[in-house]
This record gives C-alpha cells, sequence and structure tokens, in this order.
C-alpha cells in the first residue's frame, strides 16, 4: 500500500460539517485537519489530528497569522492532498501547498453556494487539481473544469 498523508482544511461550522462527509473516503489514510481555532471544536476534533490558526476574518494582520501558521504545517506534516471545503482561511494553505511542497489540491465548493462562486473557489479554482461544485448551476458558471458531484449534506 502507497503511504498517503492528507490535510483537510476548513473553515469552523458548515464547511466543517461538509468535511466530515469526506471521511470514510480519506479515514484509510494518514489525514489531519487544519481549521482555525473556536471553543468547541476541541470537543468536536477531538478524536482526530487537528492544528488550529485564528479567523482572519478578512483582516490583512490576521491573514499573516494563518500564513505563518500555514508554513509551519506544511513543514511538519509535508501532506501529499490538501481537500479543502472552503472558505477564506484555507486559502494561504492550498497555494503554499501546491506551489511550494508541491501537493495535489482538490477542492470541493460550499453547498450554500448555488449560483455564484465563493471567494476561497473563485481563487483556487484556478490552481486545484480536482474542482467539484455541489450544483449543477454551479459547474456552468464556472467552467470546464468543474465537476458536479452532487451534495455532500
Amino acid at each position: 500500500m502507497i503511504f498517503m498523508k492528507v490535510c483537510i482544511t476548513c473553515s469552523a461550522g458548515g464547511h466543517l460539517i461538509e468535511s466530515f462527509r469526506l471521511l470514510p473516503t480519506v479515514k484509510k489514510y494518514d489525514f489531519f485537519y487544519f481549521t482555525f481555532f473556536v471553543k468547541h471544536l476541541k470537543k468536536t476534533l477531538k478524536k482526530y489530528r487537528v492544528y488550529f490558526t485564528i479567523n482572519p476574518k478578512r483582516g490583512p494582520i490576521k491573514f499573516l497569522k494563518v500564513i505563518f501558521d500555514s508554513i509551519k504545517v506544511l513543514l511538519k506534516e509535508k501532506p501529499n492532498v490538501i481537500i479543502s471545503t472552503g472558505a477564506g482561511v484555507t486559502v494561504p494553505l492550498c497555494l503554499l501547498g501546491k506551489f511550494f511542497f508541491r501537493t495535489k489540491l482538490i477542492y470541493v465548493e460550499c453547498s450554500a453556494q448555488v449560483y455564484k462562486p465563493s471567494y476561497a473557489g473563485r481563487v483556487l479554482y484556478w490552481f486545484a487539481d480536482m474542482f467539484f461544485v455541489q450544483w449543477p448551476f454551479l459547474a456552468k458558471v464556472y467552467g470546464k473544469k468543474a465537476v458536479y458531484g452532487g451534495l455532500l449534506i
């Protein structure tokens, strides 16, 4: 069996819930989470390896902290694949992984995005090795690379 390490990165809340639907696929690999800290997540994610950063809330100084935390995690874990269900907190880790660590990138657009692409989706679409949407209309909005995969939740 080939060893593979997978990073699941997402925001807390609905993005995290959607990532749980991917667990049956990644459980056979060495995987870990990268998300921002919210008090309840310590309990929710206690059975998984998880790295916390801060919620950047589109603040430039906070975003720098997320970049540094992303670099630390990538250097320590060296994942082969990064799977992101969004949102903005995931962008630095995904781009750094893709360009500096040659990590494969799989992006799953949030199910709340029915007609309009998300910020993270608009950025990561161009760099993702696989890009999934959960609504057929959104696949048309994004273009050829987007694959309609059905709803996760």
